[in-house]
């Protein structure tokens, strides 16, 4: 096992003693460098060859005076030589080396200077022989100790996930599979890990398969066998004869290794397949990263994706910094030069307990236990520093494994959690380890995070950490929208809201907030959560909320708005993510963090009270109304022709009607969905309603259609279409106003917009049923739905369709609070400035509302029209201005508050002007 630092600094001292006087390269060079690696406590026999030769550019054959493959090169030269031109020759020799044989540093010497070449980070430390015990931990890289802790979307993480999904498919071929495989592979993963970060001896599993293992793979399952069977067995149980090199494996324990597994078989591939694995620097794999992208290599279809799903640190980072750490650094840098409030602090690291109630791989647990054991690692230093000394590291670093748990429904990720805690804490023991010059390893493994595998929606979570000891509940529960779950996944979520009136339309992740807020009460649990954003939109929020906020008198504490989800990973979804974290009491530091841009950085607003749209005002449910609030005309779909598209024309088929038959002509009329009216991409119907039964005879293509559309709604299997089967010339759903002008609104809208484009069309346009309309708006409708102010409302009451507003008559249109009693001058101001807006449309005959919007492409004209307009129907609601998307929101919430309590009478509107 590796050196302390403290035994490498007494060696590196007698070691410069020793060869003080040494110069010359062909006598001394060998035992040089044998002495140099014993300094370590590594036998250079075991792990590099002396003139190692290959061929140079030049196809001359050179020889490397040392080589330890994929580690270090090193170059000795004679006191006073040119060690410029020897790292020269160093870098000539690398053509003639394979790729896993590349060093990542190169070390030239002249027995009396060093330089090192970080080949990877390019960097270069250069010092005397004298002054190698000051510069020891430079070469922390050959007992395993990393330079850094993890970096985001590493390569050598995609690297070792795929080679790990080779390994994986050629046992899987071999029919090697379902549970035993899952166990294999994690025992794998674990030893690789091991062997490369001091667990176990530099490469001591790589050399025991290429050293004691058949070329053709034919004894490599039994050897490994033997190597797990080892691994699990305490060093004084272990037999006597036992072959020295696997002797030399560590006693493991934590059960990894406990259960005895069929052999599997391998052949030279998959040997080949499992050295390559082996090749990989496993010491810069991020626990917390890998764990999905393995999970990940059991599916081919994720491979594609390869790390596309897991939670980036990024995102755990906005989760946990507001719940906890931000407040526990806070509180460590107010004592940390308090040596007398340090213990008690670093005591109460050591007592809070976490739960992940859908932890996957463990992204969560990992990411929030290493940064426990960081800031630990802060509170140590500064008890040092204070002058408190450390004679055994072991019995002061308290925080462990054991007081992190999580619920993972599938059996392969939860093992993966279990060993990535163990990495992750092995990944500080070294930093500490490095710091305080002791080497520290927890073996036999005694402790271990608990990971149970079970649903969690189905489970006690009292069965898994009690709530009378837990602190935080963290995680990113399942984002499964309310119209793909299944069947059983609706039922868990009815049956966690006690079946009221409708839960069958929540999304699956508020199965994880109402089970949250049951078992928290009455606790100082913290909660929260990543999730998708329609849990704070539109119809899902009064039915969760109201539950969450009047049942079980949740506080909201703190909030992201919506952000989009990432991972810097290759096809990761389009997903639209708020962080909502809760407790069962309230306080008075809460905050909401506001991002300009979903994709960009967020900014902290301090909040009075966060409700459930993540507004700074009262916690105000809105409710879903038939009919809008005040006098206003009503919106309603548009028609819907249940037709099998037998009443639906392309231009083309329009075209080749009215070329096959004139008379068709007087019954096709312009048709209109969304995208046709964002688009200018008109289609058109058969608009029979007046044809009379000779006409229709007359016309036998469109008889065709309309005895298919007769046959299509006889099939259907709902019974009121099939009723329309009576009436097959008409579309099922007639909602089209018969005369003058109506406000056109798409039911979808980018998100990207700064207004939704609405608009007006005219009765003889038939609106399709992804258009909604309002028949005979008025000018001064027109002007307010399509202000600045409405689309506040919008944004935090509409429904989404991935980031694109969803826009609703039932939640957003009916709810809306129109301006309190308008006076006639407010009136003309919205109706003058609406025009405005409608008449600088026309100035572009050729642009579609898709292009005129485009945040990119917006003509000036527009702009300073709808600036206008916003001016203009702000001043109908007050005089002051509104400084802020959130001021209105709250002004609004305020005045919806006052119009749904009947404190207000609305006056009848006067007659306003229509569309000119």
């Amino acid at each position: 096992m590796a050196l302390s630092w403290n035994e490498i600094k007494d060696r590196a001292l007698k070691f410069s003693k020793e060869w003080a006087d040494t110069a010359n390269e062909e006598a001394d060079a060998k035992p040089f460098l044998v002495e140099f690696f014993n300094v370590f406590g590594i036998s250079s026999k075991r792990v590099s060859s002396f003139e190692h030769r290959v061929k140079k550019l030049n196809d001359k054959d050179g020889y490397i005076d040392l080589l330890w493959k994929g580690t270090i090169l090193i170059e000795m030269k004679s006191r006073g030589k040119n060690l410029d031109k020897a790292y020269q020759q160093a870098k000539d020799y690398l053509h003639g080396l394979k790729d896993h044989e590349l060093p990542k540093y190169i070390l030239i010497s002249d027995f009396e200077h060093f330089r090192l070449y970080d080949l990877e980070e390019e960097k270069t430390i250069e010092f005397r022989l004298d002054e190698l015990v000051q510069n020891v931990q430079h070469f922390g890289y050959l007992l395993g100790y990393q330079k850094k802790i993890y970096k985001e979307q590493d390569p050598a993480n995609i690297k070792a996930a795929e080679l790990m999904g080779k390994l994986h498919d050629r046992l899987e071929e071999i029919g090697y599979t379902g549970h035993v495989l899952e166990v294999y592979l994690v025992r794998i993963l674990f030893c690789l890990f091991a062997e490369d970060t001091t667990i176990f001896n530099k490469q001591q599993l790589q050399d025991y398969i290429e050293q004691r293992t058949n070329i053709d793979g034919s004894d490599l399952a039994a050897k490994l066998q033997e190597v797990f069977q080892v691994l699990n067995t305490p060093k004084d149980k272990r037999f006597k004869n036992l072959d020295e090199q696997l002797a030399d494996f560590p006693y493991v324990n934590g059960k990894l290794f406990e259960e005895i597994l069929p052999m599997a078989s391998f052949d030279s591939a998959m040997r080949q397949a499992l050295l390559n694995c082996c090749y990989i620097d496993w010491s810069k794999i991020s626990p917390a990263i890998f764990g999905s992208m393995f999970q990940s290599v059991m599916n081919p279809k994720e491979r594609r994706n390869l790390g596309a799903h897991y939670t980036s640190e990024t995102n755990i980072f906005k989760l946990i910094k507001p719940l906890f750490l931000d407040d526990l650094w806070k509180e460590f840098e107010n004592i940390k030069d308090n040596k007398n409030k340090l213990p008690e602090f670093h005591k109460k690291l050591s007592t809070l307990k976490f739960l992940d109630p859908a932890c996957g791989c463990g992204n969560f647990l990992v990411i929030t236990y290493r940064e426990l054991r960081l800031l630990e690692f802060e509170v140590l230093k500064a008890l040092n520093k204070s002058g408190q000394t450390f004679l055994d590291i072991s019995q002061i670093l308290w925080i462990d494994v054991d007081q992190f748990s999580g619920i993972e429904y599938e059996e392969f990720p939860a093992r993966i959690a279990e060993v990535a805690m163990w990495l992750i804490d092995h990944q500080m023991n070294m930093l500490v380890s490095a710091e305080f010059g002791q080497y520290f390893v927890r073996l036999p493994l005694k402790k271990s995070a608990k990971i149970v595998h079970a649903d969690a929606l189905e489970t006690d979570w009292e069965n898994v950490v009690s709530k009378n000891e837990l602190s935080y509940i963290i995680g990113n529960p399942p984002f499964i929208g309310s119209k793909i779950m299944k069947q059983n996944q609706r039922d868990q979520i009815v049956k966690q809201f006690d079946n009221i009136d409708g839960s069958g339309v929540l999304d699956y992740v508020t199965g994880w907030y109402i089970k949250s807020a049951k078992y928290i009460q009455n606790t100082t649990i913290k909660v929260a959560f990543v999730s998708t954003n329609s849990i704070v939109q539109g119809e899902q929020t009064s039915i969760l909320w109201g539950q969450m906020l009047n049942k079980y008198k949740i506080k909201i504490h703190f909030a992201h708005r919506t952000f989009k989800w990432s991972n810097e990973a290759k096809g990761n979804a389009a997903v639209f993510c708020v962080i909502v974290g809760f407790a069962n009491f309230d306080t008075s530091n809460k905050s909401i963090f506001e991002y300009e841009d979903i994709k960009g950085e967020a900014h902290e607003l301090k909040a009075k009270n966060i409700n459930p749209y993540l507004v700074d005002a009262k916690d105000l449910l809105i409710t879903g109304r038939s009919f809008p609030l005040g006098q206003i005309n009503k919106l309603v779909n548009g028609s819907i022709p249940a037709d099998g598209g037998n009443l639906i024309l392309s231009k083309e088929e329009k075209d080749l009607m009215e070329q096959k038959d004139s008379s068709c002509s007087k019954w096709i009329i312009k048709y209109l969905g969304a995208d046709g009216f964002l688009n200018d991409e008109t289609r058109y119907c058969l608009w029979l309603k007046d044809c009379t039964p000779n006409e229709l005879k007359a016309m036998p293509e469109i008889m065709r259609r309309v005895s298919l559309v007769k046959e299509m709604r006889l099939k259907s299997t709902k019974v009121p279409t099939q009723r329309k089967a009576e009436t097959p010339t008409l579309f099922t759903e007639d909602r089209q106003p018969n005369k003058g002008f109506y406000i056109a609104i798409p039911r979808t809208s980018s998100e990207n917009r700064k207004y939704i484009p609405i608009g007006y069309l005219e009765s003889n346009i038939i609106a399709s049923n992804d258009l909604q309309i309002v028949p005979n708006g008025s000018l001064y409708e027109f002007g307010v739905l399509t202000s600045q102010i409405h689309m506040t409302w919008v944004r935090y009451t509409c429904g989404r369709l991935k980031s694109d507003f969803r826009y609703s008559a039932l939640y957003t249109y009916n709810t809306f609070p129109f301006p309190e009693n308008p006076n006639e001058k407010q009136v003309k101001a919205i109706e003058t400035a609406a025009q405005k807006i409608l008449d600088a449309r026309l100035q572009f005959p050729d642009s579609s509302l898709a292009d005129l919007y485009d945040p990119l492409t917006m003509p000036p004209v527009l702009v300073k029209a709808h600036n206008e307009l916003d001016k203009a129907v702000d001043l109908a609601y007050r005089p002051q201005a509104f400084t802020s998307e959130a001021n209105r929101m709250v002004f609004l919430f305020e005045l919806y508050e006052k119009y749904t309590a009947d404190l207000f009478t609305v006056e009848k509107v006067k007659k306003t002007k229509k569309i000119k």
